[in-house]
């Protein structure tokens, strides 16, 4: 009479070793040329991959993304900041006793949260563009004078000031793209985005 191996400890040891293969290739390489990941890779592939990088054609996709992506971020900040921040002000809803107005402040506080991390974002994509990097680094202590911003418009503490400062950082930031070469255009996050 034969015994059945059972296959549930052999395939925990496969499903466990994939894991670590996958988890290792996953890392990649840490930048040393000379060193490998373990998984067999020869460092040859990422040298071809870096001739390959330092091509005119490689750089120039770069400097597209880093304004795609600026595009992106700069855009959904003005978005939120206008949508959810600005127009409720002006219209009256921050105000003590007005209709809606906890549940104003509270997207307003998510939204000025949402804003200023997008604005970090695109600053920091600017940086993959030598122009729109030099059209947006003076405006980094703008982005960062907003900090604090997402805690007053939740306390309901905002002023005009703190609205203005936050209409003036986004407009320099259109502006600055605009003069690189990357237009800004206002897109609404969805409410999922401000709490994700």
């Amino acid at each position: 009479m034969t015994r059945s191996v059972p296959l549930r400890r052999p395939l925990v040891a496969l499903l466990l070793a994939c894991a670590v293969l996958v988890s290792a290739t996953a890392c990649g390489d840490s930048g040393d040329s000379g060193s490998a990941t373990g998984t067999g890779v020869s460092t040859g592939a990422s040298a071809s991959a870096s001739a390959s990088a330092a091509s005119p054609s490689a750089s120039t996709e770069k400097q597209r993304l880093a304004k795609t992506r600026f595009v992106a971020n700069a855009g959904l900040a003005a978005g939120a900041t206008y949508q959810w921040i600005v127009k409720p002000y002006r219209a009256g809803t921050f105000k003590k006793g007005a209709d809606g107005r906890t549940f104003a402040l509270v997207k307003a506080g998510l939204a000025g949260g949402f804003a200023y991390n997008r604005l970090k974002a695109a600053a920091e994509n600017a940086k993959g563009d030598p122009l729109l990097s030099k059209a947006v680094a003076p405006l980094t202590a703008a982005i960062e004078s907003l900090q604090g911003m997402a805690t007053k418009l939740r306390n309901g503490e905002a002023g005009e000031g703190d609205i203005g400062a936050f209409e003036s950082v986004i407009d320099s930031i259109k502006s600055a793209g605009k003069d690189a070469g990357a237009e800004v255009k206002d897109k609404v996050p969805s409410t999922s985005q401000l709490t994700g």
